[in-house]
């Protein structure tokens, strides 16, 4: 039977690393798996998931327009899927969450979703809160905070370190951009600099 998962972490967990390999050992045993990436994120080439380990698969992109189940179905029907994987699942609408639930449930089809938890203001982004309520199995992907403990949150910051606290919800970024730490640091500097 078919799930929903959601991989979800703070940034620099390897999310997209964790992807690949999925999507690899679907492929190794013969299987086609179909990878969607965020159209917002032109960090790398686009139509491609990238790693910061150097791995690479080409992606189908998607947007706020794109209906999951229509364009995977259409698919299926002429080359069986029989994994569909999203990076960067954070910015999926309600309605995209409730696309790829049927998916799962209709088609028979697993769906493995990666992405971030929360905003740098601790908000949890719309994809990610559907996710949450909806998926048959939440896995959280662990990095570690600069003090060594588990980092659940992200700091973002200026090019010369110091925190931004407010801003766009989505502003695409690196290592230069945010700071993954865990909740004690994250308040700890956060509240600081408010």
């Amino acid at each position: 039977m078919a799930k929903l998962y959601f991989y979800y972490s703070a940034m620099n967990a390897g999310k997209s690393t964790s992807l690949l390999q999925s999507s690899y050992n679907y492929q190794e045993r013969g299987m086609q798996t179909l990878i969607f990436t965020a159209e917002i994120d032109k960090r790398y080439k686009m139509g491609q998931v990238n790693s910061r380990i150097g791995l690479f698969s080409p992606a189908k992109l998607f947007n706020v327009n794109t209906k999951f189940f229509h364009k995977i179905k259409r698919i299926h029907n002429t080359n069986i899927i029989h994994c569909v994987l999203i990076d960067e699942c954070h910015f999926l609408s309600k309605h995209q969450v409730q696309d790829l639930c049927q998916v799962v449930d209709i088609l028979n089809i697993p769906v493995l979703c990666y992405g971030l938890r929360t905003d740098f203001q601790e908000n949890l982004f719309t994809g990610s809160m559907w996710l949450l309520a909806w998926s048959d199995n939440l896995i959280e992907l662990k990095t570690i905070c600069f003090c060594g403990n588990k980092a659940n949150r992200v700091l973002r910051i200026d090019n010369m370190g110091n925190i931004i606290l407010t801003g766009k919800k989505i502003l695409i970024g690196d290592n230069k951009r945010y700071v993954s730490v865990c909740r004690k640091h994250f308040h700890k500097k956060y509240y600081k600099h408010k």
